[in-house]
């Protein structure tokens, strides 16, 4: 049996008095790549940010190896092995190398500067680009650097917000190549996205619509729910 990295139940949240969720549950396991698939406004990015701490629940529970972390600092959560890359994924007015520093903050320095070195063999664009503005990189080597920065701390859980977002299709392609070839050895992925091309990484699926976690299961299955292909996939009864 798969051990459970984090486990979500019950969570509400949202804005003010703006309620945005309504009871998310899903669980990652120790390896396992999640897809969270949902249009814009489902409550995506707003579920991420209560996972992460920058926002607070409402109500409900958030597990990471078994401790529950529903109150804990953001900080406390990377110190833990939470990595979270947002839609961005890099500080624009810091370069490469700097943005790779921030998100090694909190490991060893000798362990950081071996894991950068393996981040660059893995990313060689980024090479000559070590000094450069990571705001001034093209919209592709932002997403590497942002992925670099993420995983340079050697989290156990890499958290991604919309890594699609502003990238042409053969870089869609070639970031979940990367992705694939990242996970696993311990390392889960929790993969929110609207961008139906990451199901290919996908070892199980959920779906979030008006703030509610809905279908769970694997690709083929969301495949074969004649309703979630109609509206996940384009398919014409």
């Amino acid at each position: 049996m798969q051990r459970k990295r984090l486990a979500v139940s019950g969570i509400e949240g949202g804005y003010g008095n703006v309620q945005v969720l309504w009871g998310g549950d899903l669980r990652v396991n120790d390896g396992e790549s999640i897809v969270l698939l949902g249009p814009n406004g489902a409550g995506k990015t707003t579920l991420l940010k209560i996972l992460i701490g920058r926002l607070p629940a409402w109500a409900g529970t958030v597990e990471f190896d078994g401790d529950e972390i529903t109150r804990l600092r953001t900080d406390l959560r990377v110190r833990r092995g939470i990595a979270c890359m947002s839609e961005l994924g890099v500080f624009r007015g810091l370069t490469v190398e700097e943005n790779i520093l921030i998100g090694g903050q909190f490991v060893d320095a000798a362990v950081r500067r071996q894991k950068t070195e393996q981040l660059y063999e893995l990313f060689p664009d980024l090479v000559a680009k070590r000094k450069t503005l990571a705001g001034s990189l093209s919209g592709g080597q932002r997403k590497m650097a942002g992925i670099a920065k993420a995983l340079v701390g050697g989290p156990k859980l890499l958290i991604m917000d919309e890594p699609s977002s502003g990238l042409s299709p053969a870089l869609v392609a070639e970031v979940i190549d990367i992705l694939r070839r990242v996970k696993g050895g311990g390392l889960s992925l929790l993969v929110a996205e609207q961008n139906i091309e990451f199901l290919d990484l996908a070892d199980r699926v959920y779906t979030l619509e008006n703030g509610r976690t809905g279908f769970e299961g694997t690709v083929d299955q969301l495949r074969d729910d004649d309703v979630l292909g109609r509206a996940y996939f384009g398919l014409v009864g």
